[in-house]
């Protein structure tokens, strides 16, 4: 039984016919804005790891309880590398430094994911590829920011540069793994 006139009746089912036709539902519109992508991802994850691991808390713990020379020790201070703090005992120059360390990876993270994003769309496709690209990206993203703030710090100078794009090089190499694989199942830009 209908009720209304019958031209409310047309009208509604031309609506929807509409929409069966060209594809335009408001659940459509829900979903693709669900799907997030993989430079998105990445950085999210890049931004995550930073705040945990390089907040003052983890970064007292891990000197206060490890050894450097020791695989968990080295391991637990490679993940405290993008060390932010407030620290008024510390040089201004210092703080500045290791605080815009932390921004600039998380910047250069999703930098290089959108980059290498087009190396990935052309002939290397697959999750190995996905891996090692975003792989890559953080050990590059990680080095880059590590040499460009070393001449903020106190001890500016090119050795210093050398050390914290080592030390950023290898945070990349232990936990680019991290960001690689929370970026695989996403969908390219």
């Amino acid at each position: 039984m209908l009720t209304g006139s019958p031209s409310c009746f047309w009208g509604r089912e031309r609506v929807r016919l509409n929409e069966l036709m060209f594809g335009h539902t408001l659940s459509m519109v829900l979903t693709r804005t669900r799907r997030r992508t993989a430079t998105g991802v990445g950085t999210f994850v890049a931004f995550l790891l930073v705040l945990v691991f390089g907040s003052p808390i983890f970064v007292d713990w891990v000197n206060r309880n490890t050894r450097p020379d020791t695989a968990g020790g080295l391991f637990l201070r490679t993940l405290a590398w993008p060390a932010w703090s407030f620290n008024s005992n510390t040089p201004v120059r210092d703080v500045l430094a290791q605080d815009l360390k932390a921004i600039l990876f998380i910047l250069f993270v999703g930098l290089f994911l959108t980059l290498l994003a087009g190396a990935e769309l052309s002939r290397a496709r697959g999750t190995l590829a996905d891996l090692i690209s975003g792989w890559g990206a953080v050990i590059f993203a990680a080095a880059l920011a590590g040499f460009i703030t070393a001449f903020l710090s106190v001890h500016a100078g090119l050795y210093a540069a050398l050390l914290w794009a080592l030390g950023g090089a290898s945070y990349g190499l232990i936990t680019g793994w991290i960001i690689a694989l929370a970026q695989m199942g996403t969908r390219r830009p």
